[in-house]
């Protein structure tokens, strides 16, 4: 994902208590008008909109209603459908912070920042990697073995700590709010605790 060119300004969708983290994919029907546009002019240019968490009540004011913290996804296997609603797949691709909402399109539309994780040394990355897996696992200790081989193939594809650490909150954490809580957190260490002892919690009793 490293080498794609992420754009100043984009389109955004906003969801009720949805959130997307990098390296995760969310299935998504586009069926609004505004939605419709905003996915083709997308698909015309770089193949990219944002999900931003709606908040508020109110989408027609993304500046009041929206998180400021979201990601921008790249567009995965779009079909259209004869009634031009689509169905497609969005992977995330990075966090973003949405600068300055614009009127310029009749959808949501934003200047974004991208946000960087910040980085571990070889040895604190490795020791990270090596808690959150065994934390996976044993949390996984009750499901079928596919299961839990599919996502040591996730976490061995993902790589680096940061990564990993989005790619189990995207299929562990359910909870709107502590989603969005690890979204807006892009030091590494905090994620990595969190969810280490949420699996840990969420593992089978030792008692």
């Amino acid at each position: 994902m490293s080498s794609l060119t992420i754009p100043e300004k984009c389109g955004v969708m906003l969801l009720p208590d949805s959130v997307l983290f990098p390296h995760g994919a969310m299935p998504l029907r586009i069926f609004e008008p505004r939605y419709r546009q905003m996915l083709e002019e997308a698909v015309e240019g770089d193949c990219m909109f944002c999900i931003g968490n709606l908040i508020g009540s109110n989408d027609s004011d993304p500046e009041t209603s929206c998180a400021p913290i979201g990601a921008v996804g790249l567009i995965r296997a779009s079909r259209e459908a004869k009634d031009g609603t689509s169905n497609l797949l969005l992977h995330g691709v990075i966090r973003v912070q949405f600068k300055k909402w614009l009127g310029e399109k009749p959808y949501p539309y934003a200047e974004i920042s991208p946000i960087m994780d910040t980085t571990l040394d070889s040895q604190e990355e490795a020791s990270y990697l090596d808690r959150l897996k065994k934390s996976m696992n044993r949390a996984l200790s009750g499901f079928p073995s596919e299961v839990n081989e599919q996502m040591n193939k996730i976490l061995d594809q993902a790589g680096d700590s940061g990564s990993c650490a989005d790619a189990v909150a995207q299929q562990f954490i359910h909870d709107p709010h502590d989603r969005q809580r690890l979204l807006e957190t892009s030091e590494v260490r905090k994620r990595l605790d969190f969810l280490i002892q949420f699996l840990n919690k969420a593992g089978p009793s030792t008692s």
